[in-house]
């Protein structure tokens, strides 16, 4: 094999890549405005509740989930135990387990550091884009499915981290009137609905939705971790019986 055929499948491979990474930039832009809402609302109720900036600072960068932060700040203004305060941000961060586990199969034959380090940048919304797009292809995914996955988690991050800081320097010109986490959730809203364009993400969304609801008065947020897993286990449900009618 000559040099020069290496040399253009490898060229071939790297543009292939390239463009896998920008599709993910581009499938997850819509996402960034939710994003850069949450982490500004963050950034502020951490410094809100009393927190300095440095400590706001560091939590910021080594805590990558704002539903965990939001849910321990009370927690924590309250004085409760910090057993209690761990155990309720685990309850609510459980779903990465299931995320994580749900994309184990794409990325088994990545060493398990890389794993770790993609566990750690993966989101709510890039799970969901992904598996929509890649659930029914072969695993392990290509090195092409991994770069869109990347492609989606780096500007994920960058934009959370990038408006957390903004959101803690500038806490103390942001009225509490102002209510960010309503319009974070708006926000969220417009993102979520469009995705239920089929049966099994559906059955998902409407499962999910109505656990949480109804499990608003369980403690330690664990309506969430329930619709987590209800929802899942309905839209496998959902897909399974499709796929034996077909």
């Amino acid at each position: 094999m000559s040099d020069d055929f290496i040399d253009a499948a490898a060229g071939a491979a790297r543009r292939e890549n390239r463009a896998a990474f920008l599709e993910g930039v581009r499938q997850i832009s819509p996402a960034l405005v939710v994003n850069c809402v949450w982490g500004l609302v963050t950034g502020v109720a951490m410094v809100k509740s009393g927190m300095s900036t440095l400590m706001a600072l560091v939590i910021t960068v080594f805590v990558y989930s704002g539903t965990m932060q939001l849910t321990v700040l009370p927690l924590l203004m309250a004085g409760v135990p910090l057993w209690l305060v761990a155990a309720a941000g685990s309850v609510v961060n459980v779903r990465f387990i299931i995320f994580n586990a749900g994309l184990f199969p794409f990325f088994r034959d990545r060493p398990w550091l890389e794993r770790a380090v993609l566990g750690f940048f993966n989101s709510d919304v890039a799970f969901a884009i992904f598996m929509a797009r890649h659930s029914d292809t072969p695993t392990p995914a290509s090195p092409a499915q991994r770069w869109f996955f990347v492609g989606m988690i780096v500007p994920s991050w960058i934009t959370w981290e990038v408006f957390s800081i903004i959101g803690i320097y500038l806490s103390a010109f942001v009225p509490t009137a102002w209510s960010l986490e309503f319009a974070a959730t708006l926000a969220l809203l417009a993102i979520t609905v469009p995705m239920a364009s089929s049966r099994p993400m559906l059955a998902t969304m409407v499962t999910a939705g109505m656990t949480a609801w109804l499990g608003q008065a369980l403690p330690l947020r664990l309506g969430l971790a329930a619709a987590v897993v209800l929802g899942i286990a309905a839209g496998m449900t959902v897909e399974r019986r499709a796929h034996r009618r077909a």
